[in-house]
């Protein structure tokens, strides 16, 4: 039963026409490099079929004239390949690029940050955590200022802050620590040369059984003055 007239696309969408001339009583055409399925128009003389009424094509390759064409029948298969956006993107593309801006709305999933210190690559993170005092984080429109500032008092301790977080000139330190691993103040962790190794933590216990000692050209010394204390 023939139904209307050919549907006018859109040129956001990728189609091909195949025209063929039918033989007497031919009922099976094989479309040249097929077709997806749901997505063909089948016109017979300019006319448009109807889809099982007129004519089938289930198999993505041949489609089947219930009404056998008549000698130079005109036969015209509409094939819609695909739907294509400028930019869009290609879920099944390994690379791809998008000119513009690309909002989104929702949650990012499945994209990691590279992080470099130095130059230096540290990893791919999802997440960053800043952890500890002196961290100021500041929301300015869509950009997020992070000011990492030393501790108080020459930059020794943990510094104490301001109520808005910004940094005193204070910073504390524990009264005790505890040393429970063998440790090498050498160049390699003390600076080259001649230097001073400062410790600002008056009581330090070594465990039994656990070295710590002092590179040569090193000097360490406790480094803390506190004023009218028990110390």
């Amino acid at each position: 039963m023939p139904l209307g007239r050919p549907i006018s696309l859109t040129d956001n969408v990728a189609s091909k026409i195949i025209r063929v001339i039918a033989t007497n009583n031919q009922t099976v055409f094989t479309v040249n490099g097929g077709y997806r399925i749901n997505q063909i128009g089948v016109f017979r003389n300019g006319v448009r079929l109807s889809n099982s009424s007129d004519f089938t094509a289930t198999d993505g390759s041949t489609v089947t004239l219930l009404n056998a064409a008549s000698l130079n029948d005109e036969i015209l298969f509409e094939i819609q390949d695909d739907f294509r956006v400028s930019d869009a993107i290609v879920s099944s593309a390994s690379n791809q690029v998008i000119s513009g801006d690309v909002t989104i709305t929702g949650t990012l999933t499945g994209a990691s940050i590279g992080i470099q210190s130095g130059g230096g690559v540290v990893g791919a993170a999802k997440t960053l955590n800043f952890v500890g005092s002196g961290n100021t984080f500041a929301v300015n429109g869509d950009t997020i200022d992070i000011s990492i500032a030393g501790g108080g008092g020459g930059g020794l301790g943990t510094a104490i802050n301001y109520p808005d977080q910004t940094p005193s000139p204070f910073s504390y330190i524990d009264v005790y620590a505890n040393i429970d691993q063998n440790l090498n103040l050498d160049t390699t962790v003390a600076g080259a040369s001649t230097s001073v190794i400062i410790s600002v933590i008056p009581n330090i216990s070594i465990q039994s059984g656990v070295a710590v000692t002092v590179g040569l050209g090193k000097t360490m010394i406790i480094d803390v003055l506190d004023i009218g204390g028990d110390i």
